[in-house]
Protein backbone atom coordinates (compact mmCIF):
# COMPACT_ATOMS: atom_id res chain seq x y z
CA UNK A 1 0.00 0.00 0.00
CA UNK A 2 1.47 3.39 -1.05
CA UNK A 3 1.97 6.56 1.15
CA UNK A 4 -1.06 8.15 -0.36
CA UNK A 5 -3.27 5.26 0.63
CA UNK A 6 -2.16 4.87 3.87
CA UNK A 7 -2.35 8.36 4.94
CA UNK A 8 -4.83 10.39 3.01
CA UNK A 9 -8.60 11.09 4.55
CA UNK A 10 -11.15 12.86 4.09
CA UNK A 11 -12.86 15.31 6.84
CA UNK A 12 -15.72 13.05 7.62
CA UNK A 13 -13.35 9.77 8.32
CA UNK A 14 -13.70 10.96 12.16
CA UNK A 15 -17.30 12.09 13.87
CA UNK A 16 -16.86 14.67 16.10
CA UNK A 17 -17.97 12.59 19.43
CA UNK A 18 -15.04 9.94 18.26
CA UNK A 19 -12.24 13.53 18.61
CA UNK A 20 -13.77 14.65 21.97
CA UNK A 21 -13.19 10.70 23.31
CA UNK A 22 -9.83 10.84 22.17
CA UNK A 23 -8.73 14.48 22.63
CA UNK A 24 -8.87 13.62 26.39
CA UNK A 25 -7.37 16.34 28.72
CA UNK A 26 -5.32 17.98 25.67
CA UNK A 27 -5.72 20.84 24.66
CA UNK A 28 -5.80 22.14 21.09
CA UNK A 29 -5.03 25.87 19.76
CA UNK A 30 -6.31 27.22 16.63
CA UNK A 31 -3.76 30.34 15.26
CA UNK A 32 -4.82 32.22 12.46
CA UNK A 33 -1.73 34.40 11.10
CA UNK A 34 -3.15 37.98 9.23
CA UNK A 35 -1.97 40.85 7.92
CA UNK A 36 -5.05 43.12 6.69
CA UNK A 37 -7.73 40.71 6.76
CA UNK A 38 -10.38 42.97 8.53
CA UNK A 39 -12.87 41.60 5.60
CA UNK A 40 -12.32 37.99 6.47
CA UNK A 41 -10.76 37.51 9.82
CA UNK A 42 -14.04 38.02 11.76
CA UNK A 43 -16.21 35.35 9.99
CA UNK A 44 -13.16 32.68 9.96
CA UNK A 45 -13.01 33.18 14.30
CA UNK A 46 -16.34 34.06 14.85
CA UNK A 47 -17.74 30.45 13.09
CA UNK A 48 -15.32 28.20 14.67
CA UNK A 49 -15.64 29.89 18.00
CA UNK A 50 -19.39 28.97 17.54
CA UNK A 51 -19.26 25.64 15.96
CA UNK A 52 -16.21 24.06 18.13
CA UNK A 53 -15.44 26.06 21.15
CA UNK A 54 -19.23 27.18 22.52
CA UNK A 55 -21.46 24.38 21.07
CA UNK A 56 -18.58 21.60 21.07
CA UNK A 57 -15.60 21.49 22.71
CA UNK A 58 -13.18 20.66 20.58
CA UNK A 59 -11.28 23.82 20.58
CA UNK A 60 -9.48 25.53 23.42
CA UNK A 61 -8.72 28.68 22.33
CA UNK A 62 -8.61 30.57 19.50
CA UNK A 63 -5.91 32.95 18.68
CA UNK A 64 -5.06 35.51 16.08
CA UNK A 65 -1.67 36.78 15.55
CA UNK A 66 -1.75 40.17 13.86
CA UNK A 67 1.25 40.63 11.54
CA UNK A 68 1.64 44.35 11.30
CA UNK A 69 -1.86 45.27 9.98
CA UNK A 70 -2.52 48.47 8.79
CA UNK A 71 -6.38 48.04 8.58
CA UNK A 72 -8.72 47.07 11.62
CA UNK A 73 -7.96 43.30 11.47
CA UNK A 74 -6.58 43.55 15.30
CA UNK A 75 -10.48 44.95 16.11
CA UNK A 76 -12.08 42.81 13.68
CA UNK A 77 -10.92 39.65 15.31
CA UNK A 78 -11.27 40.67 18.71
CA UNK A 79 -14.91 41.16 18.92
CA UNK A 80 -15.06 37.82 16.88
CA UNK A 81 -14.05 36.17 19.99
CA UNK A 82 -10.02 35.87 19.57
CA UNK A 83 -7.73 36.34 21.77
CA UNK A 84 -5.49 38.86 19.15
CA UNK A 85 -1.20 39.23 19.88
CA UNK A 86 0.55 41.75 17.71
CA UNK A 87 3.51 39.60 16.38
CA UNK A 88 5.84 42.77 17.07
CA UNK A 89 4.56 43.44 20.72
CA UNK A 90 5.70 38.83 21.57
CA UNK A 91 8.71 38.24 22.66
CA UNK A 92 10.16 41.87 22.03
CA UNK A 93 13.31 40.98 23.28
CA UNK A 94 14.15 38.49 20.27
CA UNK A 95 13.16 41.34 17.84
CA UNK A 96 10.50 41.04 14.97
CA UNK A 97 10.51 40.11 11.01
CA UNK A 98 7.63 40.41 8.77
CA UNK A 99 5.79 37.72 7.26
CA UNK A 100 3.48 34.34 8.14
CA UNK A 101 6.18 32.24 9.33
CA UNK A 102 7.26 34.99 12.46
CA UNK A 103 3.66 34.89 13.19
CA UNK A 104 3.13 31.19 13.33
CA UNK A 105 7.09 30.98 15.40
CA UNK A 106 5.74 33.21 17.15
CA UNK A 107 2.41 31.87 18.35
CA UNK A 108 4.06 29.57 20.21
CA UNK A 109 4.85 31.89 23.17
CA UNK A 110 1.20 32.92 23.46
CA UNK A 111 -0.69 29.56 23.02
CA UNK A 112 -0.76 26.32 25.03
CA UNK A 113 -2.49 23.66 23.17
CA UNK A 114 -0.67 20.44 22.84
CA UNK A 115 -2.37 20.35 19.39
CA UNK A 116 -2.14 23.40 17.08
CA UNK A 117 -4.21 23.98 13.78
CA UNK A 118 -3.48 26.95 10.93
CA UNK A 119 -6.10 28.65 9.26
CA UNK A 120 -5.68 31.44 7.06
CA UNK A 121 -7.60 34.21 7.65
CA UNK A 122 -8.35 35.11 4.04
CA UNK A 123 -10.81 32.36 3.70
CA UNK A 124 -14.14 33.44 1.37
CA UNK A 125 -15.62 29.62 0.72
CA UNK A 126 -14.79 27.25 3.43
CA UNK A 127 -16.61 25.54 6.54
CA UNK A 128 -15.91 25.17 10.34
CA UNK A 129 -14.85 20.70 9.46
CA UNK A 130 -11.87 21.99 8.42
CA UNK A 131 -10.55 22.09 12.13
CA UNK A 132 -11.83 18.43 13.28
CA UNK A 133 -10.39 16.92 9.64
CA UNK A 134 -6.82 18.37 10.98
CA UNK A 135 -7.03 16.86 14.37
CA UNK A 136 -8.53 13.70 13.48
CA UNK A 137 -4.89 11.87 12.32
CA UNK A 138 -2.88 13.52 15.28
CA UNK A 139 -5.55 12.72 17.76
CA UNK A 140 -6.11 9.14 16.38
CA UNK A 141 -2.49 7.84 15.44
CA UNK A 142 0.09 8.79 17.82
CA UNK A 143 3.09 8.37 15.26
CA UNK A 144 0.98 10.72 12.94
CA UNK A 145 3.13 14.53 13.89
CA UNK A 146 1.75 16.54 11.38
CA UNK A 147 -1.73 17.01 9.01
CA UNK A 148 -1.93 19.18 5.68
CA UNK A 149 -5.15 19.77 4.50
CA UNK A 150 -6.15 19.87 0.48
CA UNK A 151 -9.35 20.99 -0.82
CA UNK A 152 -11.20 21.60 -4.23
CA UNK A 153 -10.13 25.31 -5.75
CA UNK A 154 -13.44 26.65 -7.21
CA UNK A 155 -12.46 28.36 -10.59
CA UNK A 156 -8.96 26.76 -10.84
CA UNK A 157 -8.55 25.84 -14.55
CA UNK A 158 -7.74 22.57 -14.62
CA UNK A 159 -8.07 19.73 -11.93
CA UNK A 160 -10.43 21.26 -9.20
CA UNK A 161 -7.41 19.72 -6.82
CA UNK A 162 -4.61 21.67 -8.33
CA UNK A 163 -2.74 24.06 -6.21
CA UNK A 164 -1.91 27.99 -6.34
CA UNK A 165 0.31 29.61 -8.53
CA UNK A 166 3.25 28.60 -6.29
CA UNK A 167 2.16 25.29 -5.48
CA UNK A 168 2.21 24.15 -9.40
CA UNK A 169 5.02 26.06 -10.49
CA UNK A 170 7.57 25.88 -7.68
CA UNK A 171 6.92 23.91 -4.80
CA UNK A 172 5.55 20.98 -6.57
CA UNK A 173 8.38 20.88 -9.04
CA UNK A 174 10.86 21.39 -6.07
CA UNK A 175 9.76 18.79 -4.62
CA UNK A 176 10.33 16.31 -7.86
CA UNK A 177 13.79 17.60 -7.93
CA UNK A 178 15.02 17.39 -4.76
CA UNK A 179 12.51 15.82 -2.32
CA UNK A 180 10.56 13.27 -4.57
CA UNK A 181 9.29 11.08 -1.54
CA UNK A 182 6.80 14.00 -0.64
CA UNK A 183 5.19 14.34 -4.15
CA UNK A 184 2.14 12.55 -3.21
CA UNK A 185 1.23 15.74 -0.61
CA UNK A 186 -1.81 17.09 -3.14
CA UNK A 187 -1.19 21.09 -1.62
CA UNK A 188 2.13 21.06 0.16
CA UNK A 189 1.81 24.71 0.78
CA UNK A 190 -1.75 24.74 1.57
CA UNK A 191 -2.57 27.18 4.51
CA UNK A 192 -4.82 25.18 6.72
CA UNK A 193 -2.23 21.85 9.15
CA UNK A 194 -2.18 20.84 12.18
CA UNK A 195 0.76 19.97 14.09
CA UNK A 196 1.86 18.56 17.37
CA UNK A 197 3.38 21.69 19.80
CA UNK A 198 6.00 19.65 20.41
CA UNK A 199 7.44 18.92 17.05
CA UNK A 200 6.43 22.27 16.10
CA UNK A 201 8.71 24.05 18.71
CA UNK A 202 11.81 22.00 17.67
CA UNK A 203 11.55 22.93 13.95
CA UNK A 204 13.56 25.93 12.40
CA UNK A 205 10.61 28.32 11.14
CA UNK A 206 11.19 30.29 7.95
CA UNK A 207 9.94 34.05 8.83
CA UNK A 208 7.95 34.20 5.06
CA UNK A 209 6.21 31.84 3.19
CA UNK A 210 8.27 28.60 3.53
CA UNK A 211 6.88 27.39 6.57
CA UNK A 212 4.54 25.10 5.39
CA UNK A 213 7.12 23.88 3.20
CA UNK A 214 10.32 23.32 5.00
CA UNK A 215 7.46 21.63 8.60
CA UNK A 216 6.58 18.64 5.69
CA UNK A 217 10.80 18.52 5.16
CA UNK A 218 11.98 18.23 8.14
CA UNK A 219 8.96 16.20 9.49
CA UNK A 220 9.94 13.50 6.76
CA UNK A 221 13.56 13.60 7.67
CA UNK A 222 13.55 12.84 11.17
CA UNK A 223 10.07 10.95 11.92
CA UNK A 224 9.67 9.31 7.98
CA UNK A 225 6.71 9.28 5.93
CA UNK A 226 4.23 8.21 8.20
CA UNK A 227 4.47 11.25 10.30
CA UNK A 228 2.83 13.02 7.75
CA UNK A 229 -0.90 12.90 6.78
CA UNK A 230 -3.20 14.66 4.73
CA UNK A 231 -6.94 15.16 4.21
CA UNK A 232 -9.45 16.13 1.94
CA UNK A 233 -11.19 18.99 3.41
CA UNK A 234 -13.84 19.68 0.52
CA UNK A 235 -14.13 23.10 -1.02
CA UNK A 236 -12.16 26.24 -0.05
CA UNK A 237 -11.20 29.55 -1.82
CA UNK A 238 -9.42 32.81 -0.44
CA UNK A 239 -8.08 36.30 -1.49
CA UNK A 240 -5.89 36.43 -4.37
CA UNK A 241 -2.42 37.80 -3.89
CA UNK A 242 -0.63 39.76 -6.36
CA UNK A 243 1.74 37.64 -9.51
CA UNK A 244 4.66 40.54 -8.29
CA UNK A 245 3.84 38.97 -4.19
CA UNK A 246 3.85 35.24 -5.35
CA UNK A 247 7.14 36.14 -7.04
CA UNK A 248 8.34 36.81 -3.69
CA UNK A 249 6.73 34.17 -2.13
CA UNK A 250 8.17 31.81 -4.83
CA UNK A 251 12.19 32.98 -3.93
CA UNK A 252 11.41 32.35 -0.34
CA UNK A 253 9.92 28.57 -0.88
CA UNK A 254 12.43 28.08 -3.48
CA UNK A 255 15.30 29.38 -0.88
CA UNK A 256 14.22 27.41 1.89
CA UNK A 257 13.79 23.91 -0.03
CA UNK A 258 17.31 25.04 -1.11
CA UNK A 259 18.89 24.92 1.83
CA UNK A 260 17.36 22.00 3.36
CA UNK A 261 19.12 20.12 0.11
CA UNK A 262 22.64 18.91 -0.32
CA UNK A 263 22.98 22.62 -0.93
CA UNK A 264 23.51 26.11 1.23
CA UNK A 265 22.88 29.15 1.19
CA UNK A 266 24.10 32.10 3.39
CA UNK A 267 22.21 35.16 2.44
CA UNK A 268 19.63 37.00 4.79
CA UNK A 269 17.95 38.79 1.95
CA UNK A 270 17.92 37.59 -2.43
CA UNK A 271 17.65 40.38 -4.58
CA UNK A 272 14.72 39.57 -6.76
CA UNK A 273 14.60 41.60 -9.73
CA UNK A 274 10.53 42.31 -11.00
CA UNK A 275 9.29 44.96 -13.96
CA UNK A 276 6.00 45.92 -12.91
CA UNK A 277 4.92 49.25 -15.07
CA UNK A 278 7.16 50.44 -18.40
CA UNK A 279 10.85 48.80 -18.31
CA UNK A 280 12.60 50.19 -15.28
CA UNK A 281 13.67 47.40 -13.20
CA UNK A 282 12.62 47.39 -9.57
CA UNK A 283 15.30 45.38 -7.29
CA UNK A 284 13.22 43.98 -4.54
CA UNK A 285 14.80 42.60 -1.20
CA UNK A 286 13.23 39.50 0.09
CA UNK A 287 13.52 38.29 3.54
CA UNK A 288 14.53 34.50 3.83
CA UNK A 289 15.98 34.37 7.57
CA UNK A 290 15.01 31.73 10.06
CA UNK A 291 13.98 31.60 13.10
CA UNK A 292 15.58 28.68 15.63
CA UNK A 293 13.61 26.08 17.43
CA UNK A 294 10.84 27.72 19.66
CA UNK A 295 12.20 25.30 22.69
CA UNK A 296 15.92 26.22 22.48
CA UNK A 297 15.01 30.39 23.12
CA UNK A 298 15.33 31.21 26.70
CA UNK A 299 12.70 32.43 28.83
CA UNK A 300 11.57 36.02 28.53
CA UNK A 301 13.51 38.02 31.07
CA UNK A 302 10.66 40.53 31.46
CA UNK A 303 6.96 39.21 30.58
CA UNK A 304 5.61 39.89 26.91
CA UNK A 305 4.03 43.69 25.85
CA UNK A 306 0.34 43.08 26.91
CA UNK A 307 -1.62 43.30 23.83
CA UNK A 308 -3.95 45.80 23.23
Amino acid sequence: MSWFERNTGHWDDWPLAALLAAKGDQRVSLVVPARNEAATVGDVVGRVREALVDTVALVDEIVVIDSDSTDATYDVATRAGAVVHRSAEIRPDLGSAPGKGEAMWKSLFVTSGDLVVFMDADLTDWDTHFVPGLLGPLLTRPEVQLVKGFYERPGADGSPFEGGRVTELVARPLLALLYPPLAELVQPLAGEWAVRRSWFASLSVPTGYAVELTALIDTWRVHGLDAIAQVDLGRRAHTSQPLLDLGAMATQVLTAGWARSAHSHHADTIALTQFAEGLTPRVRPVPVTERPPAVSVPASAAPSADAS
